[in-house]
């Protein structure tokens, strides 16, 4: 039988130690892995990142787990964070010679506007515009903590969960299905990001 783990995936790069200690901090059984047996067993996949998208994607295929990833992904509950997130899309404008895994159509562009500092460091306020489980108990427009240059365009505007205005509006969190998505850093976010990894541990593990 299975041990109900989340796996955290160990590509090399992210914010892979934060995340830890924070699902350790609310006494959930996590493991960071790129053992694709583990991978398998695991009840749930987190992906953080700080970095690169092209960075990202050959760290996976190096560690031969990019296309099993794909896979696994469509078949348990995920959690993709920051870079997590824009890794679910077709590709990059950070990184035009490589694409990412294509479950989710759409593309991840960079910040358009010459009006505001770019990446964009801070909190800033994430609109709740169509609920899901990960953002039960969860009040609308509170502050969650961003890091980032690019954002995710999804083709089907059905699976946006919340949107966040820096000098333009961006997606800050998708949802289809089992996969869930955020641009903000839920481990970095104080109490309301606790309840998002907690909220997410949930769904895996019930």
């Amino acid at each position: 039988m299975r041990s109900k783990k989340i796996v955290i995936i160990d590509y090399k790069m992210g914010n892979i130690k934060s995340v830890y200690n924070a699902f350790k901090f609310l006494n959930v059984d996590v493991v960071v892995s790129n053992n694709k047996k583990i991978i398998k067993d695991s009840y749930g996949i987190v992906i953080p990142g700080v970095g690169a998208f092209g960075d990202a994607v050959r760290n996976l295929e190096k560690l031969n787990i990019f296309d099993f990833l794909k896979e696994e992904i469509k078949n348990k509950p995920y959690l993709g964070i920051c870079l997590g997130l824009q890794l679910l899309f077709e590709k990059s404008e950070e990184s035009l010679d490589v694409s990412g895994f294509g479950i989710l159509k759409g593309e991840v562009v960079k910040f358009k506007s010459k009006n505001i500092k770019i990446p964009h460091i801070g909190w800033n306020k994430v609109k709740i515009i169509k609920r899901n489980k990960l953002f039960e108990n969860i009040r609308n427009n509170l502050f969650f903590y961003f890091d980032h240059s690019y954002y995710v365009k999804p083709k089907d505007k059905k699976i946006i969960s919340s949107v966040t205005d820096y000098g333009e509006k961006f997606v800050s969190a998708v949802n289809s299905e089992n996969i869930f998505g955020v641009q903000f850093h839920p481990e970095k976010s104080q109490e309301d990001g606790l309840k998002i990894l907690r909220n997410f541990a949930e769904i895996a593990l019930k």
